[in-house]
């Protein structure tokens, strides 16, 4: 293995920014209470500030995806750092909610020019042989930040301030601005000549999510559904122009003629659905009925990230060598049954047994997305390596949002108006039940995709 300095630099390049996105998700939960305060949020307000990251992101994965194809995935890429890194020093100095809203909505539009050029920047500097092993680092970098972030978010926000946290991420951006104009090099000639994007499809598509996401947060009033139903109506729209444009953001013929594309990408929606709101449930399950500190919760939950982390570059290096179908056909089993075993909670499990089934469902998550990324880059050619990081990068936000979907829909319709610090335990017990319950069934479909998808054929 004998790699250039200028392989290096492009793999730390990527792997800090995939580190810094993830880490301010989790970071800034830590620090919602200090917001709440120091702006005097409501419940609902508050919310928005993780909503409109996540939304602004899966909004413009697709339409950057396209764009990088067209007209470079680097440039891309290092504008995305700067948007990040600017918008983080803007979200410091943010002077009310509205501000640092509108400041994280920003900063969500430079994370999906980040990641959804990242992994195309890494398949395309690395030979064929390697692949699976460098996204396995960038997705090893994913995970410390979600483990890195609590711990490090509650000492910043305890003892400099939530502000802090976001002065922190703007160090660490403009670092990696100068590192990737000094060593991220320039784009080659666009090997795609149209240079046009349906900005029509483009405009539905975005509606739709918008719809979706603010629908969900209105969920369980009328207008929450309706605007669901719209949200639908619009990603349907979005389908059908796409199918019919001759520049499309996306090539519809990916998912209806290449199976191994689509199957990996559908596996990959399920399984965010299905464990993105572990973390959310446990986190509140620790501290309600365990009445353990935050500290306490964090230390336990982080068993699952590190998991993550450790084992994914060993994952992506396995799916170099046999076929990857095998590994995320393992890890979504695990998944699935770790799921399911989360659905018996109670208020006399044992922490220690708590900790086992997070070791577990890691585990079985780091089995299935290096290897399951692996075959979503290795499905496709090279002239739509953005298009298709971009598809992967979607899949991953909207499923995180359909899981928080999931259980904003249990709390609201089994918990009404009330708090969670105010609901019977074994009311809060049976919403955590069957939340579970509907991610393992989620998961068990998932399986049926990863094992169906078929043979990854290697370049040689």
């Amino acid at each position: 293995m004998n790699w250039t300095k200028k392989q290096i630099s492009i793999l730390a390049i990527v792997a800090v920014t995939s580190f810094m996105g993830t880490f301010l998700i989790s970071s800034v939960n830590i620090a919602l209470p200090a917001i709440e305060k120091s702006f005097s949020l409501d419940a609902v307000t508050l919310s928005w500030l993780v909503t409109s990251f996540l939304l602004a992101t899966a909004m413009f994965l697709l339409p950057v995806g396209r764009w990088g194809d067209l007209t470079g995935i680097r440039r891309i890429f290092k504008l995305g750092v700067i948007i990040f890194t600017f918008s983080s020093l803007l979200c410091g100095f943010a002077g009310s909610g509205f501000w640092l809203i509108l400041f994280r909505y920003i900063q969500g539009i430079g994370a999906a020019f980040t990641s959804t050029t990242g992994p195309a920047i890494l398949v395309s500097a690395f030979l064929p042989q390697y692949r699976g092993r460098v996204l396995g680092m960038s997705v090893s970098a994913v995970y410390l930040g979600l483990a890195f972030g609590p711990f490090a978010g509650g000492i910043l926000t305890q003892y400099l301030g939530w502000r802090s946290i976001f002065f922190v991420s703007s160090v660490l951006g403009i670092l990696t601005t100068v590192i990737a104009f000094l060593f991220l090099g320039k784009d080659g000639s666009p090997a795609v000549t149209d240079k046009k994007i349906d900005l029509k499809g483009t405009l539905f598509y975005m509606l739709g999510l918008v719809f979706l996401v603010y629908g969900s947060s209105r969920i369980p009033a009328v207008s929450g559904w309706m605007m669901m139903s719209g949200g639908v109506l619009s990603l349907i729209v979005f389908w059908i122009l796409e199918s019919k444009s001759s520049m499309p953001v996306i090539d519809t013929n990916l998912f209806l003629r290449n199976r191994l594309f689509a199957y990996s990408n559908l596996a990959a929606l399920i399984n965010y659905s299905a464990t993105f709101a572990i973390i959310f449930l446990l986190s509140l399950y620790l501290q309600k009925i365990k009445g353990l500190s935050p500290r306490d919760a964090g230390a336990i939950l982080v068993a699952q990230p590190i998991m993550m982390a450790v084992f994914s570059p060993i994952a992506g290096r396995l799916s170099d060598r046999i076929q990857p179908r095998y590994l995320t056909t393992l890890g979504m089993t695990m998944c699935t049954l770790g799921l399911a075993a989360f659905a018996f909670l109670s208020a006399t499990t044992p922490v220690w047994l708590i900790i086992f089934m997070l070791i577990w469902v890691g585990l079985g998550f780091a089995f299935f997305s290096s290897p399951n990324m692996n075959t979503i880059m290795s499905s496709v050619d090279k002239t739509r390596y953005g298009l298709a990081s971009g598809l992967a990068s979607t899949m991953r936000v909207i499923g995180q949002i359909i899981s928080m979907t999931i259980v904003t829909l249990f709390f609201a319709g089994m918990f009404g108006d009330h708090a969670v610090e105010t609901v019977p335990d074994a009311v809060f017990l049976q919403a955590v039940k069957w939340g579970f319950v509907s991610f393992s069934l989620i998961s068990a479909a998932g399986i049926y995709f990863s094992y169906n998808r078929g043979r990854m054929i290697r370049e040689k």
